[in-house]
């Protein structure tokens, strides 16, 4: 038992770690096997997180090309996939624009002074917070929309787009497949959020969300007595990572924060990766059974052969000896099993 069992797990994370998968601890895969609701981020988990500039709307009274290098310089600041959309979309910044107090409000955007006066760049959700009146229907537009206001005024938006991973199908086909639920959570705005739920057939779906919803969803879903996995990347995600049963993290683009917290980490930020990791769980955990229920009828079957006097020593040893050495081939069976 001593043996066979812990190697049964042994056997689990080496197989795991030669498809780009580490567990940091056996009974995260005795946790990841009976997992019925994969919770998930959008961007960077389901898409590529590689943002593209579609359009720059910017209103006639402003220069265009001054309000894109004050956004540029700001965005600097900022390691957001979408900060480096913008970074390819502009060029170099400019070093005769300094922003000063930049500020990054978690959910929202960025905030700073240039030229003596604020700059705010985000989501709709931070022209609101700042009071910024304006006339655009953020519904209409399946993109994600940054928007831009300078000195307490609505100055246009940039449209970019994000694109959905190759795999990502496949992951939800697998999962539905394995009979789990996918939910899908994201900071981005609603509209791109079911827009991309849709595509992909994912039945839940919500977003606008900022940090703190995030862990009030998974909650709601854990109430129900569901055990969730979280798979997310950004700094964002690491509350909702450490409050599900099962955290895991995209090891690629995911930030440190997030993949300290989790307890599995996917180091090629592949989806696909994901009904991996829970049928690899299922593997080990029933060739650990195997291997207890090997050790027990065995030995129960000598005991009682001993005691009516028809077990030889040679019985005893394979019971003891032999048992041992077939547990120790079964475990290591797993990593010749492809998932």
């Amino acid at each position: 038992m001593v043996i066979s069992i812990p190697l049964g797990y042994f056997g689990g994370i080496g197989a795991a770690s030669k498809n780009g998968i580490l567990f940091k601890g056996s009974n995260f895969l005795d946790i990841i096997a009976n997992i019925q609701n994969v919770v998930m981020d959008k961007t960077g988990t389901m898409t590529e997180g590689v943002f593209k500039v579609q359009d720059v709307v910017i209103d006639q009274q402003y220069n265009k090309d001054e309000i894109l290098q004050m956004v540029n310089a700001v965005e600097s600041h900022s390691t957001h996939p979408v900060a480096t959309a913008i970074h390819k979309y502009v060029g170099d910044v400019d070093r005769n624009i300094k922003p000063e107090n930049v500020e990054e409000i978690s959910g929202h955007g960025l905030k700073a002074t240039v030229n003596g006066k604020e700059l705010l760049v985000g989501n709709f959700k931070l022209m609101d917070k700042f009071a910024i009146a304006h006339e655009v229907d953020s519904s209409s537009i399946v993109y994600t929309i940054i928007a831009i206001a300078y000195d307490k005024k609505f100055v246009g938006y940039i449209t970019i787009a994000d694109i959905i991973k190759e795999d990502a199908q496949l992951t939800i086909d697998r999962l539905k497949a394995l009979g789990v639920k996918t939910t899908m959570l994201s900071g981005d705005k609603s509209n791109v959020v079911q827009f991309v739920a849709k595509s992909l057939g994912i039945a839940n779906a919500y977003g606008d969300l900022l940090p703190e919803d995030k862990v009030s969803k998974v909650k709601e879903i854990k109430a129900k007595n569901e055990t969730v996995a979280f798979v997310g990347d950004g700094v964002n995600d690491a509350p909702v990572v450490a409050l599900s049963d099962v955290g895991i993290a995209m090891g690629g683009l995911g930030s440190d924060a997030t993949i300290e917290t989790a307890d599995v980490v996917i180091q090629d930020d592949m989806p696909s990766k994901i009904p991996m990791a829970i049928n690899i769980g299922k593997q080990t955990k029933k060739i650990v059974w195997q291997n207890i229920s090997l050790a027990f009828g065995v030995k129960a079957i000598v005991l009682i052969l001993g005691a009516g006097g028809l077990a030889t020593m040679w019985e005893a040893v394979f019971a003891d000896v032999g048992v041992a050495l077939l547990a120790i081939l079964n475990a290591v069976r797993i990593q010749k099993m492809k998932f």
